[in-house]
């Protein structure tokens, strides 16, 4: 007889597409196929019963702004590289005999080449086991090098390796990586960054602590293309002690204060709200935001992870030279005021306009030494995102270093860069 198959789906706040019925349904009936000719404890007769929840309770916020639900003729619309909407994490499918991982690692890459062996060993120095850790490399049509022999050579064997058919952009890929990704706790550590020992024993004694928590973060290094730390960048320490951070939504929603090497979010979560999407500059700052209005995020002082700076052409370098950057930002401080209570968006969004803005003023300061034409940009973007005595000095301080050929008067007189 065949197999009976009871496939029940439960959509709490959209109606989802057709097509996206029937790509479930297809993967069930692969699973089930392919599992069981290997595993007896499938046999015929059986009857299977798959429940899937999607509860996309941030997303019905997002669509009040990009689309009107209309019933079963909703869709959720999609550009090619950047999603208008968080795009769709499945539930991960298991059958009898399947052990899930308690970890994900998943190393979203795309001509990072360089760095990349230095990402795998830092967490192949942690790693508990096969049984324990899913570790998968997914790579973005890179043309730097063959990474997949890099991932065989450091890896042997124990790394995972998946090569898109086509180039995505970066949240295409990222989408791609939480999808595969099969544990219960999901870490997106980027082919460039790097942790420090005890990270994820670190993040594990956080979730075990505070098992409420959505997402688990530790404080972090900024480090530069030679892996040196940058003592300048410290990032502001947010507790003196271990805990779940109270107010932390009205904390993100000011400024970004995480970097994707430090945080480790559970992959329920990113069934519930779903991926990155909107921006290619400043996404990780609306996810993290998203991910608070619904969950707790725990918190460690210690600096066990690093995430580089590079001075290489990438995409925050691109973003610097068009001024995307800026009008990413202020496209996900638009976005984030439908996460916080109607009394506090104006005055939250009054503070993430001028640390944004102050910070672009900021970084035409940083470029102007190498790279005028980003600085420029970076300046005239800086007044227009939001107008303040802070941004007007760093502005008047980078025309004042052009009008005088501050570059110039520094290598004569040996002057120290301030």
């Amino acid at each position: 007889m065949k197999e009976e198959i009871k496939l029940q789906l439960i959509s709490t706040l959209i109606v989802l597409p057709k097509k996206i019925y029937l790509e479930l349904l297809a993967l069930m009936l692969y699973k089930l196929t392919s599992n069981a000719q290997t595993n007896s404890n499938i046999k015929p007769n059986t009857k299977v019963t798959c429940i899937i929840s999607f509860q996309f309770l941030a997303l019905k916020e997002i669509l009040n702004q990009n689309q009107a639900i209309k019933g079963k003729e909703s869709k959720l619309k999609m550009t090619d590289r950047i999603p208008e909407v968080p795009p769709i994490i499945l539930p991960v499918l298991f059958v009898n005999g399947e052990i899930r991982p308690l970890w994900s690692v998943m190393i979203p890459v795309y001509n990072c080449i360089v760095f990349l062996e230095e990402t795998l060993r830092s967490v192949l120095m942690q790693d508990p086991g096969e049984a324990l850790m899913q570790i998968e490399v997914v790579d973005d049509l890179s043309t730097d090098g063959d990474v997949g022999a890099l991932v065989e050579t450091v890896g042997k064997g124990r790394i995972k390796y998946f090569r898109q058919d086509r180039n995505r952009g970066s949240l295409r890929n990222f989408e791609t990586c939480l999808n595969r990704a099969k544990g219960q706790w999901v870490h997106l550590l980027h082919g460039d960054d790097r942790v420090e020992a005890g990270y994820y024993q670190e993040i594990e004694s956080l979730f075990s602590t505070h098992p409420e928590a959505g997402a688990a973060f530790t404080n972090f290094f900024y480090i530069n293309k030679q892996s040196n730390k940058l003592s300048d960048m410290d990032p502001p320490i947010l507790s003196d002690k271990t805990r779940i951070l109270s107010d932390f939504l009205f904390k993100i929603a000011s400024r970004q204060l995480i970097q994707p090497p430090a945080i480790v979010v559970k992959r329920s979560v990113y069934e519930h709200l779903g991926s990155y999407f909107a921006v290619h500059y400043g996404e990780d700052w609306e996810m993290w935001t998203r991910i608070a209005a619904h969950y707790p995020f725990a918190y460690s002082p210690k600096c066990l992870a690093s995430y580089r700076v590079s001075g290489d052409v990438n995409i925050t370098q691109q973003a610097y030279l068009t001024g995307q950057n800026a009008r990413d930002l202020n496209k996900v401080i638009n976005i984030i005021q439908n996460y916080l209570p109607p009394e506090n968006r104006k005055k939250l969004k009054k503070k993430a306009l001028k640390f944004n803005s102050i910070l672009c003023a900021v970084t035409a300061n940083t470029l102007y030494p190498t790279q005028k034409a980003a600085a420029f940009m970076q300046a005239k973007e800086a007044w227009k995102i939001n107008k303040n005595i802070t941004t007007l000095y760093y502005i008047a301080k980078f025309y004042l270093k052009i009008f005088i050929n501050y570059e110039k008067l520094k290598s004569c007189f040996n002057i120290k860069t301030t």
